[in-house]
């Protein structure tokens, strides 16, 4: 194994997925004998199985010579490791960008379906320019860390005509003009405009369950893997996964039946806009 990895990114997730139902639909092998005969810890190949780590194509030769597996089916896996390192723009991350934006823009570009649930903010892949400069100065950023951190949030804007994308937001979000009046009305008008780009914005009212109030996520789900529920955090963020996911999963069909349809949710985002 190489000292030296890169942030595990979706990729793993595929590949780890991969690894595992090859390890139980062809062999006998339970985690901790295989993670014995690989000459591994249990622990790591747990993670491996989970994408929790960055996987390499010399991590995916290994194991599937140690499972035995047929040469052809080893090299067109192990080729898909190899290919899947040749990521977008965030295998190179911007000075001054956290890590962690990488990662993100990685899980959304392998995502089939996007869901975001933000409590007192337009969602970054909704932000419109001057809104988003508008929160990052209000958090003290200097004009260059300020320019490329819109440049890493445009780029992962990228994904959203390629994805089912869902956004709820509580009205509250509203209440904060980031950036000016002229900024937010602009945002507004982005909102307003998002269904005609095959987005859905659809506003949540009123009072919510506790378990909603704790805190804004990002739920994405795969074609080939298991979601992933993203929290931001200041300046970090927390990735859940398996089982950690589930409770996400549910709150989004609470929001799915508290929030007002897409229609409603541009009607009244309209009349917010006009009273600016």
């Amino acid at each position: 194994m190489s000292g030296q990895r890169k942030n595990p990114q979706a990729r793993d997730r595929t590949i780890g997925a991969q690894l595992k139902a090859v390890r139980v639909q062809q062999t006998a092998l339970n985690l901790e004998a295989a993670a014995q005969a690989i000459g591994w810890s249990a622990a790591t190949l747990s993670r491996t199985e989970n994408g929790k780590r960055h996987i390499t194509s010399e991590d995916v030769a290994v194991i599937l010579t140690t499972y035995g597996v047929p040469a052809a089916q080893r090299e067109e896996l192990i080729e898909s490791a190899r290919s899947g390192v040749q990521a977008g723009w965030w295998s190179r991350p911007l000075p001054g960008v956290l890590p962690d934006v990488g990662t993100l823009a990685s899980y959304e570009a392998s995502a089939k379906a996007i869901t975001n649930w933000s409590l007192n903010v337009v969602p970054g892949l909704l932000q419109t320019e001057k809104y988003a400069i508008g929160i990052m100065v209000s958090d003290g950023y200097g004009p260059q860390d300020v320019e490329l951190r819109w440049l890493a949030r445009l780029r992962r804007q990228q994904v959203l005509p390629k994805v089912d994308y869902v956004a709820f937001l509580h009205e509250s979000a509203f209440h904060q003009p980031f950036g000016g009046i002229d900024a937010l009305r602009e945002q507004l008008d982005h909102l307003a405009q998002a269904s005609t780009r095959g987005h859905s914005v659809r506003i949540v009212r009123g009072r919510l369950p506790h378990r909603a109030l704790l805190h804004s996520w990002l739920l994405l789900h795969f074609p080939e893997a298991p979601p992933v529920l993203y929290a931001e955090l200041y300046e970090s963020s927390v990735y859940l996964h398996d089982t950690e996911v589930h409770a996400y999963e549910n709150m989004r069909s609470v929001l799915d039946r508290l929030a007002l349809s897409t229609a409603e949710s541009r009607s009244m985002i309209e009349r917010l806009r006009e009273r600016l």
